[in-house]
């Protein structure tokens, strides 16, 4: 539980009382302060976003390879080098989400 009084904690204001009402009773459901409560919604959005953002980087770097890899050309390295490649990224994927777990 909070055990910081109010006034000495970070200033929160709210013009709609009933809007400060439901967090502090969202945070005392929780059995945080206000200010953690807040903040860790916070922080929970932003790596939403960041996650997202990711998965869409992913995806088009994923497609932008398949329009490269469609398109064969002199620089190609051929589909032995290709696949050496994709092997790689694949247990570099796997080390990632090893370590994010």
């Amino acid at each position: 539980m909070d055990t910081m009084p109010d006034s000495k904690a970070m200033s929160l204001r709210f013009p709609d009382p009933a809007q400060r009402a439901a967090i502090a009773a969202a945070a005392k459901q929780a059995g945080v302060s206000m200010q953690e409560y807040i903040l860790s919604a916070a922080y929970d959005r932003a790596t939403a976003v960041e996650r997202r953002f990711l998965e869409g980087f992913k995806s088009s770097m994923a497609r932008s390879g398949a329009a490269f890899a469609a398109e064969p050309s002199s620089t190609d390295p051929g589909a032995e080098q290709r696949a050496a490649e994709r092997e790689a990224r694949r247990e570099l994927d796997d080390q990632e989400r090893g370590h994010a777990a």
